[in-house]
């Protein structure tokens, strides 16, 4: 077999016309956009592998996502030097590949990553949110309380059992470390939550925006969102926000790169589903 190099890619992307991440035959995907642009760059099926760090849902935006791919060491040779520029030019404007990056043969961007870091937005502006920003903040009908918010978040930091909060996968654990949960309002008056976890199940991140949105509000008391981590399957009663105030932001990795595949092996016994 012809050796081959693994890159690391960190991309950043517009969620608002993608169905989200993960390929899908009849649909506009940001992994189907990154294949195909490969393959007619590179020929088709030269780029394989591509594996990403966090999935994330239809309409969903990213500023740092990471995601790894394998080529023949001799098609990098050749391209190195070009093929970021290559890539801006043939993908469509709303992604873009900021670097592309020579990594051990063990670095897995999902699984050895030690944290993702999202951040949520919302306006409770009475006029709505501004036209240009339409497609990243969430219009809340509602005056919210930044103080309401931030110990709504503060029941939930830790490691818990989030069942109610995600959506349910056979034999998947939903034991998840959330590390950091804050609010902060900005200058121009939008609140930012961000969230920093080892991973999350689907959903997670906005059915917990959506739990705190109605404690900061004051239609529900600060410790109701942390109540519900007692719960075993998905609350009914959570509503999860939309997807277009969402943004991945970060994704960590260890410092040192011979923990990689430490790291992905840890992961891989925590996170992957068994058999029964």
């Amino acid at each position: 077999m012809d050796e081959r190099t693994r890159l690391r890619l960190d991309v950043s992307y517009d969620g608002t016309d993608f169905s989200g991440w993960a390929a899908q035959p009849t649909r506009r995907t940001v992994a189907g956009v990154l294949v195909q642009t490969l393959d007619l760059l590179l020929g088709a099926g030269v780029a394989t592998g591509l594996t990403v760090a966090g999935r994330t849902d239809a309409g969903v935006h990213a500023a740092g996502q990471v995601c790894h791919l394998d080529l023949p060491a001799a098609a990098w040779r050749e391209w190195e030097g070009s093929l970021l520029r290559r890539l801006a030019r043939l993908l469509p404007t709303d992604v873009r590949v900021r670097a592309m990056t020579e990594v051990p043969a063990d670095f897995d961007a999902r699984f050895s990553a030690t944290f993702r870091r999202y951040e949520y937005r919302v306006t409770d502006a009475p006029f709505g949110a501004e036209p240009l920003r339409r497609h990243e903040v969430l219009a809340w009908p509602r005056s919210l309380d930044p103080g309401l918010l931030n110990a709504a978040a503060a029941g939930l930091v830790g490691e818990h059992d989030f069942a109610a909060y995600c959506r349910r996968k056979e034999n998947a654990t939903t034991l998840r470390e959330v590390t950091r949960l804050d609010w902060r309002r900005d200058p121009d008056g939008i609140l930012v939550a961000t969230v920093q976890a080892d991973a999350f199940c689907q959903a997670m991140v906005r059915s917990l925006v959506g739990a705190m949105l109605v404690a900061g509000d004051g239609r529900r008391p600060v410790d109701w969102p942390g109540g519900l981590l007692t719960r075993r399957d998905r609350s009914s009663e959570v509503t999860v926000a939309p997807a277009h105030g969402l943004t991945l932001v970060a994704v960590g990795y260890p410092d040192d790169p011979a923990e990689y595949a430490r790291r992905s092996d840890l992961t891989r016994q925590l996170r992957v589903p068994t058999r029964a």
